[in-house]
């Protein structure tokens, strides 16, 4: 008998997942799939999306895959409302589609650098909810996860556009936990630090390891599917006392002086 009556599944959830045909949003597809949720995957990229969205129906997991550019605001919208007709609801969203633009403020490319990374890493966010909130007023478990980075946190040189928009992420997670609490809907958000992902895989492996070392409380770059754990974490029904909060899965990077 058990003796708790929170749960710890999210079988038969319907999640969707933007940025899914690789790096951690990938991982977070493969890991929901593996606890039973029935997964939408978004992703630009439709050669990415296809391999993924194959080798998990291969495997006999509930998940179909949408093309998006998260850039056009009716392209969102007619992907959700696709995505809620497919699968019954929307029960777990999570924004993880990302990009990196690094550019000097004085820089002829910084405009388009600016408005790139606002576009996708920061009004997306607000179109996805914005597209699924009508459709999680109607879970009884409804779950928003933002990811943001650890560049919210901190500030690395020429990332103004990307720091700036994770910055905003963490500020609009924590305003519409506080909108939608009254409804039951909890808004969080996930800062990864270090990560292998397509992002970083330009970094020479010597360079990674002498950042890691000098930077990270436990000296590595972290696997994508460490920080979709940390998501899973946030997603349960049994998360449901837990909202508005900005979690570093970095390996002890914000915390380590010296």
């Amino acid at each position: 008998m058990a003796l708790s009556k929170l749960s710890r599944s999210i079988a038969g959830k319907i999640a969707v997942v933007t940025g899914a045909g690789s790096g951690m949003g990938l991982a977070t597809v493969r890991l929901f799939a593996d606890e039973g949720a029935r997964v939408a995957a978004i992703d630009v990229n439709a050669d990415a999306l296809e391999a993924a969205v194959s080798e998990l129906t291969a495997a006999g997991c509930d998940v179909r895959g949408w093309v998006v550019d998260l850039a056009d605001a009716d392209a969102i919208s007619s992907a959700f409302a696709a995505i809620a007709e497919h699968f019954g609801g929307i029960d777990i969203l999570v924004n993880n589609a990302g990009i990196s633009r690094f550019a000097p403020i004085d820089s002829d490319d910084y405009e388009a650098a600016w408005e790139i990374s606002l576009s996708v890493l920061l009004t997306a966010h607000t179109r996805t909810i914005r597209a699924s909130l009508a459709h999680l007023r109607q879970s009884e478990t409804p779950r928003i996860v933002n990811i943001a980075s650890t560049e919210g946190l901190g500030a690395t040189k020429f990332g103004s556009p990307y720091t700036a928009a994770k910055t905003g992420v963490i500020g609009l997670t924590r305003s519409l936990a506080v909108e939608l609490g009254g409804e039951g809907i909890t808004v969080n958000c996930i800062c990864p630090g270090p990560i292998h992902t397509g992002m970083t895989a330009a970094i020479p492996d010597d360079a990674k390891q002498t950042y890691a070392h000098r930077r990270v409380a436990l000296r590595r770059y972290a696997d994508p599917e460490e920080v979709a754990h940390a998501t899973l974490s946030l997603v349960l029904p049994a998360a449901s006392f837990i909202t508005g909060v900005a979690l570093p899965v970095d390996g002890g990077l914000t915390i380590k002086n010296a």
